[in-house]
């Protein structure tokens, strides 16, 4: 074999430049592996494993919701392999904080992550989806119906329907039942997450030409800009501040609309997370109100009831669900209710499982190397039925457009019936 020929060095010269060679071949060495590991690192994707991650509240005051997904997701990616390599899950707190979502964004992405998925929470959403996006990394079945994920910024992946399609349907369906427009209120988190469903009710009213006055002061309550700005007392809307338990204020803003009005609340929308929603329940139940409360799927149909439990309340709650009731004959009800635990089992956690089932679909439906762009292709303009849900992301980034109305009704939840309402 005939070696290079600047390897092919003679007389004092050579020593000197024989090392300075090797020291080149050292150094270009060590600048490759350092390049691959730095591939491998911003993919999250090793000879053995898939990386990765999601950010969620896990020791917070919205722990259940966090502890649901993780739940669910690690039961559906459990000894799972893509291409031969091992699925791994790495699930961040950040205690429903926007501050601490950063933070725990910017450490996954640190470790190396494939892509992110489950986070809980719209205001944790806000900030790190422009993360994610200028880090080219998916954001794939985040647990909130926020409508900044829809279409949203970056590579976005949404599994559930949105926010304004569930509050849409509780209040078509009461208005259905004989409610008055006039007589739907809501109670709202006082941030994005909040103003998403306002935004719902906005849609919901808007059809109803009685109802433009209202529309108008939606739109001002909406166009409030600000952290917990003043939103109270300008509309049918009553507010709390994110991470506290604080009610009455929002109570008393829809009881002084009452009295301007002269239209009492029969049907109040409750958009927040399940301790301040239960705290509210309890509260106008204190007072002798006999509203009728529906809440979005983000409060937990499962911690809400168990909150509720301290107030005495076990009837006049609405939960809409974007997933399939627990004791569904579907398949993939089926194959949750198997994989993980009864005392664990609960509407967050299924579309956790859900979650985490379809991302390993979509893994499989990658032609060629792994990699984000072959993985968004896989997920881009499909349209099927998985396990006895029907999936489309033809026209938009959202997968489901299901909802269905549950009444709490003892221990437990059922199908709402009509004398429902009127109860």
């Amino acid at each position: 074999m005939k070696l290079p020929m600047m390897l092919m060095l003679t007389g004092k010269e050579a020593p000197v430049k024989k090392i300075s060679l090797l020291l080149l071949l050292v150094t270009m060495g060590m600048s490759n592996l350092c390049l691959s590991n730095a591939w491998a690192s911003e993919y999250g994707v090793t000879d053995s494993t898939i990386r990765i991650g999601g950010v969620m509240d896990l020791k917070g005051d919205a722990k259940g919701l966090g502890q649901g997904m993780k739940i669910g997701i690690e039961a559906a990616i459990k000894g799972e392999r893509i291409q031969g390599r091992r699925v791994t899950f790495s699930a961040l707190n950040d205690f429903y904080n926007p501050k601490h979502t950063i933070e725990a964004t910017e450490r996954l992405l640190k470790q190396g992550t494939f892509l992110v998925m489950g986070n809980v929470g719209t205001p944790t959403a806000k900030v790190s989806l422009p993360i994610l996006a200028q880090n080219n990394v998916p954001a794939v079945g985040f647990f909130t119906g926020a409508g900044i994920l829809r279409p949203g910024e970056g590579d976005i992946i949404n599994y559930r329907a949105s926010y304004v399609q569930e509050t849409a349907n509780v209040i078509n369906a009461a208005m259905a039942s004989g409610i008055r427009p006039r007589n739907i209120c809501a109670f709202v988190q006082n941030d994005a997450y909040g103003m998403a469903g306002v935004a719902g009710i906005k849609r919901a009213l808007a059809k109803q030409s009685s109802m433009k006055g209202v529309v108008k002061l939606l739109d001002q309550i909406i166009a409030v800009e600000g952290e917990n700005p003043v939103r109270n007392n300008i509309g049918p809307i009553g507010t709390y501040a994110r991470n506290t338990l604080k009610s009455r204020e929002g109570y008393i803003s829809l009881k002084r609309w009452e009295e301007k009005t002269g239209d009492r609340c029969r049907l109040v929308v409750t958009v927040g997370a399940y301790a301040p929603i239960a705290g509210f329940a309890g509260y106008s139940r204190y007072k002798n109100e006999d509203w009728l409360i529906s809440a979005v799927s983000f409060t937990g149909a499962d911690n809400l009831k168990e909150a509720l439990k301290q107030y005495r309340i076990n009837e006049g709650v609405i939960m809409t669900q974007v997933v399939p009731a627990l004791d569904s004959n579907l398949a993939i009800v089926k194959k949750a209710r198997k994989a993980i635990a009864a005392s664990q089992f609960g509407y967050v956690s299924l579309e956790g499982y859900i979650v985490g089932k379809l991302f390993l679909k979509f893994m499989r439906d990658i032609k060629g190397d792994i990699t984000r762009n072959n993985f968004l292709k896989a997920v881009r303009g499909s349209k099927f039925e998985f396990d006895g849900l029907k999936m489309d992301f033809s026209k938009d980034n959202q997968g489901s457009d299901f909802v269905m109305l549950r009444y709490l009704d003892g221990d437990g939840y059922r199908n709402m019936k009509g004398a429902d309402w009127r109860t």
